[in-house]
């Protein structure tokens, strides 16, 4: 692909979801809009091109950006943070709580959400609580795959033997692939799932989120698209809630009010901290 033309495709990224993509990834580029190419029965990348600048180019901006953007996910990824859930939920729950909200931002093809209803559904055994997953993707190919809630048997290995059994249902018969699973409809009924654009806050949801996974997936964004987000992420969290970023990224350069806790995870001030934290900073200006 010319370079010129690689960079329009690159621009185009970042600007409406806010990827960034370099120069290097000419053949993850190539390779995932030919895909497209074949679809609409296009010859050439500027045919295509043409396409997302000309009239059509909204409605086929979701495909594109559906064939561009990497999804990477499984059960019980990163299993430190489900155990710092459920430590979190047990002392809310005794507090008196009984009313909870979670957001997994970069919910992809539905593991991460599902893991925490999963994780959350053993918290939670034998009360009435009200707890609701919200579960968010650009990607509506992914979200699809989500919404079916099915997988093979490898894709569920790591889910421990007595949960697989009591969260999962058969869905097709062991064959060469082993078979699909079903996840159960208590757990889908408590997770909805919504396409979002994370590089275009402000958010439709109003909050407030007690817990949000936002794990690897500030990794492709550059600094002042990982700024807003964290920004509009602060505003939609409970006070005293809880950020669970992946153990590869960081808070580091992004300027927020969030303190962290643990390993790659993070708490917003509960609302009388919030309000002591001016006096604070005036005390220490003096």
């Amino acid at each position: 692909m010319e370079p010129a033309l690689l960079r329009a495709f690159c621009d185009l990224v970042h600007e409406k979801a806010g990827i960034t993509l370099t120069e290097s990834k000419e053949p993850l580029i190539t390779a995932r809009l030919a895909k497209r190419l074949r679809a609409l029965g296009l010859t050439d990348e500027r045919q295509y091109l043409n396409v997302l600048e000309g009239p059509a180019g909204d409605d086929e901006l979701v495909h594109f950006l559906d064939a561009i953007s990497t999804n990477f996910t499984s059960f019980f990824r990163e299993p430190d943070h489900f155990e710092h859930v459920t430590a979190q939920v047990g002392a809310w729950l005794s507090e008196g709580r009984r009313k909870f909200r979670f957001w997994s931002v970069a919910a992809s093809s539905g593991e991460e959400p599902y893991t925490l209803a999963i994780v959350l559904a053993e918290a939670f055994a034998g009360r009435d609580i009200d707890y609701r997953i919200l579960g968010t993707d650009i990607s509506t190919r992914v979200l699809a795959l989500a919404r079916e809630a099915t997988y093979t048997e490898a894709q569920i290995e790591r889910v421990p033997g007595p949960l697989r059994h009591r969260y999962f249902a058969r869905k097709t018969k062991a064959g060469a692939g082993g078979g699909t699973y079903q996840v159960v409809p208590a757990l889908r009924e408590r997770t909805t799932l919504a396409r979002l654009n994370l590089a275009a806050p402000p958010f439709p949801m109003s909050g407030p989120m007690d817990i949000v996974l936002c794990r690897n997936v500030m990794i492709y964004f550059d600094q002042p698209v990982r700024q807003a987000l964290v920004v509009e992420i602060e505003r939609i969290m409970a006070p005293g809630g809880l950020l669970m970023i992946g153990h590869s990224e960081t808070l580091n350069g992004i300027r927020t009010g969030l303190r962290p806790v643990q390993a790659s995870t993070f708490q917003k001030p509960a609302s009388s901290e919030q309000r002591r934290m001016p006096a604070q900073r005036a005390a220490a200006g003096r």
